[in-house]
């Protein structure tokens, strides 16, 4: 008789979270709930597996060894920290134990908004021109002209994100750089505000075939795409928050995620899709991503809707019913629990413990 293979579910959950004095209220939006962790166990255990939740945290050094996990099912935001989201990986590559989703270093470069553009700009993939602010008062660049967008440099859930991110002078520029300089206490990205609708992209999978070079090109097919399955484009409807939030701000995807009317599939036409999963592929490549990623685009309303590329998020939110890359897949005909095993079952191939179909 087969022996079921074991999967750990590591998360941070938000009631786990430590607290202190004075911490932003937003603090701990991007951990997970309960009901979101329970929800990834029982799709796990719905597959056939054993599964259980263990809090991404430094005891997993000694419960892991005694679960004896095949691989672990890796949602850890962490705490603290630059690179917080890599200190659990990086705790199961000691240990030597496999997980899903990308590894140490794409999830690193991937929290850090201005690290990522400066790969993007590398490998001339369309991202809004930047600038990162250590301190309030630096000179802005030659270059850079309002409107600019604003938010700190490594913060996810929208944190940080409000309508006057948006600036349109020198004097709301210098207010809003300080004001998330003190309160998340971390560089500040300013970038160009691309006015336009706002859509992601999500997708499961790893690309296949020559994709060492730059980016996934060949001679017979112009764009490697093989091996990624897109999702369809989802857009969240704000027009009727325009008084209050233009952009998909933190209070949108926190306070009122239930509330929303979100687009799926987006309205674009067939030559927009296929450049923006292009592009998603490529964004995909050049950071390194496995497994499943999210990739968050702006159409340019004064340049005949030219995407541009905000940033990747290669642990994309799994709560069920609210979650973009959720919505996205539903919209494709996949429950919760059909994402959450073809994210699981992707990250066994990789590692041989399926056959590729």
């Amino acid at each position: 008789m087969s022996v079921k293979k074991r999967v750990a579910v590591l998360a941070n959950l938000k009631q786990n979270a430590p607290h202190w004095e004075g911490m932003p209220k937003d603090q701990w939006d991007d951990l997970d709930s309960e009901s979101t962790v329970n929800a990834l166990v029982e799709a796990i255990r719905s597959g056939g597996y054993e599964s259980e939740f263990f809090e991404g945290d430094l005891s997993l050094v000694d419960v892991l060894p005694k679960f004896r996990p095949d691989i672990c099912f890796n949602i850890c935001e962490s705490h603290f920290g630059d690179a917080r989201e890599a200190q659990v990986p990086s705790l199961l590559e000691m240990m030597q134990i496999p997980y899903t989703g990308s590894k140490v270093l794409t999830l690193a470069l991937a929290l850090d908004k201005p690290m990522t553009k400066r790969v993007l700009t590398y490998h001339d993939l369309p991202t809004p021109d930047f600038q990162s602010f250590e301190r309030a008062d630096e000179p802005l660049s030659e270059g850079m002209k309002f409107p600019l967008f604003v938010k700190p440099s490594r913060e996810g859930t929208g944190m940080g994100v409000s309508k006057k991110s948006i600036v349109h002078n020198e004097e709301e520029l210098r207010e809003q750089v300080d004001f998330l300089i003190k309160k998340y206490h971390q560089t500040v990205l300013v970038e160009s505000y691309i006015e336009g609708r706002e859509v992601t992209v999500g997708m499961v999978g790893n690309l296949i075939g020559p994709v060492g070079r730059r980016l996934p090109f060949n001679l017979e097919a112009s764009r490697i795409q093989s091996g990624l399955h897109f999702f369809p484009a989802l857009e969240v409807d704000l027009h009727p928050y325009e008084e209050t939030d233009t952009v998909y701000s933190n209070r949108l995807k926190v306070e009122l995620a239930t509330d929303l009317t979100y687009l799926c599939p987006a309205p674009l036409d067939d030559e927009m899709v296929d450049e923006l999963n292009w592009l998603a592929a490529a964004v995909f490549r050049v950071t390194g991503s496995l497994d499943v990623s999210r990739v968050d685009f702006r159409l340019d309303a004064h340049d005949n809707n030219k995407p541009y590329i905000l940033e990747i998020n290669p642990l994309p939110g799994l709560s069920p019913g609210i979650s973009d890359i959720v919505m996205e897949a539903a919209a494709d005909g996949l429950s919760h629990t059909d994402l959450v095993l073809a994210i699981l079952h992707t990250a066994m191939r990789r590692y041989g413990m399926l056959p590729f179909e």
